[in-house]
């Protein structure tokens, strides 16, 4: 448990709760909607109940999923007050997220047996992709491990330009070409470059365009297949970025990259800005991926290590 307790000091869990108050409170106050002057959870209540998880952003799939087990457990205690509501939601919704986000999460991590660790990092422009990268790099470089980029997203000026004011902030090497390279032959340098110079993780960011799934899907083949040219099964990881604040857009984004390549991590950004927390508790469950990491803040240190008993512990509080 060590770890665990040292990952989530005070700073950090005040920085959570912070980032998750919007979500908690517009769920609570439509939930205390939903259950004034009912003292029984029954179908009535479990209906309004499923309007409040739907309209929180959880999903439609994970909503029934949850009210399901909710029944199960009234029928089986035939008795339940809306008092034991709140319990009970808590219950469920941290055992849901157990089934995809197994183990206790530990800090920004990186296996010591794959080296250089290869990331590849995918998501639409706009949901804060290269911003996670930034500070990813950054929590990496902190925890003593060295680390290079890949600006493999040439398509955009910005998001090259974007990613060396991030190289220089943190102050790790970056690897780049022109706008309008090839974004496979970017990704062959960035790996190469960092066996190169004995790093530990290689981060590489690669365009955010869903107009066509099939060249989406071309392009990140083939820039998988040229790093395992250098290092054999890389990516290791390939971490989806998504926007928690667009709610069920992000659901849709989700589901446009699993399409198109195999995603192994997520990261939901954005989540201190809105009500739509509820999101992350159905993207987990819908798609079978882990969440990895979550955005809190504008700040450097506001990317956390996704931990789902202090995720509803904030949630819930």
């Amino acid at each position: 448990m060590s770890l665990f307790k040292k990952m989530f000091s005070r700073e950090k869990k005040e920085t959570l709760d912070k980032g998750l108050e919007k979500s908690k409170n517009d769920f609570f106050s439509k939930l205390g909607k939903a259950v004034a002057g009912k003292s029984k959870v029954d179908d009535e209540v479990l209906d309004d109940l499923e309007d409040v998880l739907v309209s929180s952003d959880v999903g439609v799939g994970t909503t029934v999923k949850i009210i399901n087990r909710i029944e199960a457990r009234v029928a089986k205690d035939k008795f339940l007050g809306t008092e034991e509501l709140n319990k009970i939601l808590r219950e469920e919704i941290a055992a849901l997220l157990a089934e995809t986000n197994s183990g206790e999460a530990t800090d920004f991590y990186v296996p010591s047996d794959k080296k250089p660790y290869v990331i590849m990092v995918v998501g639409v422009n706009g949901v804060g992709k290269t911003t996670t990268i930034g500070k990813l790099a950054y929590q990496f470089k902190k925890e003593g491990k060295k680390v290079v980029l890949g600006a493999a997203d040439t398509f955009r000026a910005a998001a090259i330009d974007q990613l060396q004011v991030w190289a220089d902030r943190v102050d790790v090497p970056i690897v780049k070409q022109q706008m309008g390279s090839d974004p496979a032959s970017v990704a062959f340098d960035s790996v190469q470059s960092a066996v190169k110079q004995g790093a530990d993780v290689v981060i590489i960011d690669t365009a955010g365009r869903l107009h066509n799934k099939v060249n989406l899907m071309n392009e990140l083949t083939k820039v998988k297949r040229v790093m395992q040219k250098v290092v054999d099964n890389a990516p290791h990881e390939v971490l989806l970025v998504l926007d928690g604040s667009t709610g069920q857009n992000a659901f849709e984004q989700a589901k446009q990259f699993t399409a198109a390549t195999e995603v192994t991590s997520l990261a939901v950004t954005k989540l201190d800005g809105t009500a739509k927390g509820g999101v992350v508790i159905g993207i987990s469950d819908q798609f079978q991926i882990p969440v990895k990491y979550i955005g809190v803040g504008e700040g450097i240190e506001d990317l956390q290590v996704f931990n789902k008993y202090e995720f509803v512990d904030s949630f819930f509080k």
